[in-house]
């Protein structure tokens, strides 16, 4: 959940200055699947016989599929790329990085709010970051995306585009 510098052994590429997965947490999931057992009892009191049961064969799976789900968003810095989920920005694009606090991403987010920016946004997670991008050729003006850890975010994107700034010269 937090920095992870380990990668496996069949695996070429540079370890991950920053990786994260955006999953709920553990009360939200407990919350959810009692809701699922909940609604399921309430099918089985209304059908009569061994039909009922099946409420709990299907709405349970379902409840706990859509919780998977909503919880595969990984972020990850590595190899010159800021990685949210199947989304890719080369780091050299990259202007600026802003650590937002549950008040600072709820401003970015709001009314005033460009609407061709990027968002991944988890209501579950209060911290985000702002990533300004300079590239001529994309239309794009920002992405907002939610994490735990907005400053080592930042940092981590900061110091994989200075870093490649570097190796490319």
């Amino acid at each position: 959940m937090s920095q992870s510098s380990a990668t496996s052994p069949t695996d070429d590429r540079a370890p991950a200055r920053y990786a994260e997965r955006l999953k709920l947490p553990w009360w939200a999931l407990l919350i959810a699947l009692f809701g699922g057992l909940i609604f399921a009892a309430e099918i089985w009191m209304g059908v009569p016989g061994a039909r009922g049961w099946v409420a709990f064969g299907l709405v349970v799976p379902v409840v706990a599929g859509l919780l998977w789900w909503l919880g595969r968003v990984r972020v990850a810095v590595r190899d010159g790329e800021f990685l949210v989920d199947d989304a890719r920005l080369p780091v050299r694009f990259v202007a600026d990085v802003v650590a937002l606090d549950l008040e600072g991403r709820r401003e970015v987010l709001s009314v005033g709010a460009h609407p061709l920016a990027f968002v991944v946004q988890r209501p579950w997670i209060a911290g985000a970051v702002q990533i300004v991008l300079d590239d001529p050729a994309d239309p794009t003006p920002y992405w907002v995306v939610s994490t735990r850890h907005p400053v080592r975010l930042a940092e981590a994107i900061l110091a994989e585009r200075d870093a490649s700034a570097g190796s490319a010269r």
